[in-house]
């Protein structure tokens, strides 16, 4: 393995790389299918010699949103010294097209600064603040149509490390934690704001919903602060619910839908992980453990990575501990939940999948390359790119970008 230093390479250089295949959008946190799996080719196993080819840099402020990219813009919110922001930049150069002020700056003993990675659609960009301001403005200009606070609307609970629920967009409505007595999940009306339907009593989790076909139904699937839920999009009816307390509420992970009606879901505080079927039967639905590994001889304990699926092997990181001390990278086989090999010792970090390889930004700042094979733990390369970060990558078109509390960086990955 090699630490690089950083290569700055100008646009006018970038034609010298092969175009990526199947390259496209990052519209939403962990990709269009909010699986954390991008179906982008020809990306680079190496870096150069003199270093990771960093395309520019945005200085920035803290924040632990991640960055979308939609229609050539790239999207994140970060916090100033009075205020949460919403900014929209250029996704080939960096340049700040707008910004816009979304709710007073937010403090918390975890990290200040907004959580939530905005989601793109049909020509808005909807965010979630720290405090669980849920915003939609045009995406071309920033203006704000509608704000709703749904935390304060149903009497809910901001939880102790921040809303960090990601918008879904679903069913003509926007689909966030907000976590009350009257509505762990909430709906609000895409055009208006107004509230839609609001679902399943409970503190909110710190994961972000998802949607997807489970017993021949589509339905919002949601990691609230207790239990796994099914939700029918249009009403808000809970089709099902599956309990799965956490210490201090920390369900934070996305769960990870496996086809056949099947659901992963995955906890750190020393949980573990379990795999449902959700079946019906007149009507009425039901979610039945298949496989679970829970407790200190689990072998996967998500903290806040959302594991990834290639090859029908699941990769993923196992905080082992309470809160995690102890972070070990792991490849497990689907087909007898077999750990085929650990990485002790990894360390925290994010990471998606995209033509066979692990983009991995460790919470020290280093870009990684892995290679998502169950033979072994291989890595490809490492640069040093940005500084101490929880935010997980986006990759757009040959382009990834990171983030940090001081900026965006945008690294070239397509292959020479």
């Amino acid at each position: 393995m090699r630490i690089l230093r950083i290569l700055f390479v100008p646009m006018m250089l970038l034609s010298v790389f092969a175009d990526p295949s199947d390259g496209g959008d990052w519209p939403q946190f962990l990709g269009p299918n909010r699986n954390g799996v991008s179906d982008e080719t020809q990306l680079t196993d190496t870096f150069p010699a003199d270093g990771a080819t960093v395309v520019w840099r945005q200085p920035l402020g803290p924040g632990m949103s991640g960055v979308a990219i939609s229609g050539g813009t790239a999207f994140t919110l970060y916090q100033n010294e009075t205020h949460q922001l919403l900014v929209a930049m250029d996704a080939q150069t960096g340049e700040k097209q707008w910004e816009e002020k979304l709710a007073p700056a937010y403090e918390n003993a975890m990290g200040n600064g907004p959580r939530a990675t905005p989601t793109v659609h049909d020509g808005m960009v909807y965010a979630y603040t720290g405090e669980g301001i849920l915003v939609a403005a045009d995406a071309a200009t920033g203006q704000q149509i509608w704000s709703a606070n749904g935390p304060k609307a149903l009497y809910g609970k901001i939880m102790d490390y921040g809303m960090a629920s990601s918008p879904l967009i679903v069913a003509g409505n926007v689909v966030v934690q907000v976590g009350s007595h009257r509505g762990a999940v909430a709906a609000f009306d895409i055009q208006s704001g107004k509230l839609a339907w609001n679902a399943a009593a409970g503190n909110a989790g710190y994961s972000s919903p998802i949607v997807t076909t489970l017993a021949g139904k589509q339905q919002v699937v949601a990691l609230i602060g207790q239990k796994l839920i099914g939700i029918e999009p249009a009403d808000g009816e809970v089709l099902w619910t599956y309990e799965y307390a956490t210490d201090y509420d920390c369900n934070t992970a996305t769960p990870v839908s496996l086809g056949d009606s099947k659901l992963l879901i995955s906890a750190g505080e020393n949980h573990g992980a379990t795999i449902l079927t959700i079946a019906e039967s007149d009507g009425t639905y039901t979610a039945t453990a298949d496989w679970e590994s829970l407790g200190n001889d689990s072998v996967l304990r998500a903290e806040w990575q959302t594991p990834v699926i290639h090859d029908g092997h699941l990769y993923a990181l196992d905080n082992k501990g309470s809160a995690g001390p102890i972070t070990n990278m792991v490849c497990i086989r689907m087909s007898d939940h077999k750990q085929l090999w650990a990485e002790s010792r990894f360390g925290k970090a994010n990471f998606i999948l995209a033509d066979g390889k692990l983009f991995v930004s460790t919470m020290r700042g280093d870009l990684m390359v892995v290679k998502a094979t169950p033979e072994s733990f291989q890595v490809a390369d490492r640069a040093v790119v940005l500084g101490m970060t929880r935010q997980a990558p986006a990759i757009a078109n040959g382009l990834l970008y990171l983030r940090d509390d001081n900026e965006v960086v945008c690294v070239d990955v397509r292959q020479k």
